[in-house]
């Protein structure tokens, strides 16, 4: 049924995805697990999610999870649909550009509050100088 290399691509990203997010659930355990150190620990670990790397994980885990439910959908077309097979490629296109669509605005949200302190970073030395 998958044939070509769409298909190969889709069925390693959809696996890695849901891997990734795997990951994330033990991650928020273990996170969530602080609050049993007291309010002073939990607070402290929350802190962390402030950072930009913090954030870019967070993207990262948006992503997984938008590209993998798209592509299950399409999994799911695949195998239910007669015609599913014959357009797996169109398809597996589709999820993508539906996942990276809706990515963006997450992207934007999640990025701006640390672009636009990296932003004023650039942009501060160079209004000094006039």
């Amino acid at each position: 049924m998958y044939k070509g290399p769409s298909g190969m691509w889709s069925w390693l990203l959809h696996r890695v995805t849901g891997l990734g997010i795997l990951l994330f659930l033990f991650v928020h355990i273990v996170d969530i697990s602080m609050i049993g150190f007291g309010p002073r620990v939990y607070n402290e670990s929350v802190l962390l999610f402030d950072s930009v790397i913090v954030r870019l994980l967070s993207l990262s885990l948006i992503a997984a999870v938008l590209f993998h439910s798209f592509n299950g959908v399409r999994i799911v077309l695949i195998d239910f649909w007669k015609k599913g097979a014959r357009y797996q490629q169109t398809m597996f296109v589709v999820a993508l550009v539906l996942a990276i669509v809706v990515f963006l605005p997450f992207a934007y949200v999640i990025l701006i509050p640390k672009l636009s302190g990296v932003a004023m970073w650039f942009v501060q030395p160079i209004l000094a100088h006039r």
